[in-house]
């Protein structure tokens, strides 16, 4: 269920994009009609209708995201926050000027914030962020949080780098797949590959004897 509502907004996105793709001509009257006064000069093309209005569509999922959190009293985590300032920015600028380049960096600039995170966490403060996440759950050597830490840093670099590769070398309608199936994918095998990984390494807990 937490998997599904962290990756909502993009399957928002997806399927708004796909219903506007294949109805372009409504999607810019709608997107005129509707989102003029958001719009530069007010008017909204058909070559550009989908994916803006796939942009309104995330920038609202993430606020109510946001919402949803805070109306059952609940911290929202930094991330999420992070990532509602930047769907708001890339995504107001997408919109404002008719232009799908700002939408397109948003993934990007996330993913290297999240490294970023993990990297300085580490090597300025001295503190394994990822350890602090889930170090309560799973009894690891240093020296495999700082190896995992690092996988993770490694990780959001190249999915960043990845997803202006696509965004610059294929049509829009390539990214949007690309950012559903192509990211969520990538994610899910990373996760799994280092759950092998940490299997491997797993210390017993006190108490627990081994045969």
């Amino acid at each position: 269920m937490k998997l599904l509502f962290d990756f909502l907004p993009i399957i928002l996105f997806f399927g708004t994009f796909k219903v506007a793709e294949g109805r372009r001509d409504w999607a810019a009257q709608f997107a005129s009609e509707h989102l003029g006064f958001v719009v530069n000069g007010g008017v909204v093309g058909a070559a550009e209708a989908p994916v803006l209005l796939a942009t309104l569509v995330v920038i609202l999922a993430t606020l109510a995201q946001v919402g949803w959190v805070l109306a059952r009293g609940r911290k929202v985590d930094t991330m999420l926050w992070v990532s509602l300032a930047l769907v708001t920015v890339f995504g107001g600028a997408t919109i404002w000027f008719h232009n799908e380049t700002f939408i397109k960096w948003k993934p990007s600039v996330l993913y290297w914030v999240m490294g970023l995170s993990f990297w300085l966490s580490q090597l300025v403060f001295r503190k394994n962020l990822l350890r602090t996440l889930i170090g309560e759950q799973l009894a690891l050597p240093a020296v495999v949080w700082q190896r995992l830490n690092f996988m993770w840093v490694a990780f959001f670099a190249f999915m960043g780098l990845l997803n202006l590769y696509v965004a610059y070398s294929f049509s829009t309608d390539v990214w949007v797949n690309f950012k559903l199936f192509g990211g969520i994918g990538l994610m899910l095998a990373f996760t799994v590959a280092q759950g092998f990984y940490i299997s491997r390494h797993l210390q017993p807990e006190a108490g627990e004897t081994t045969r």
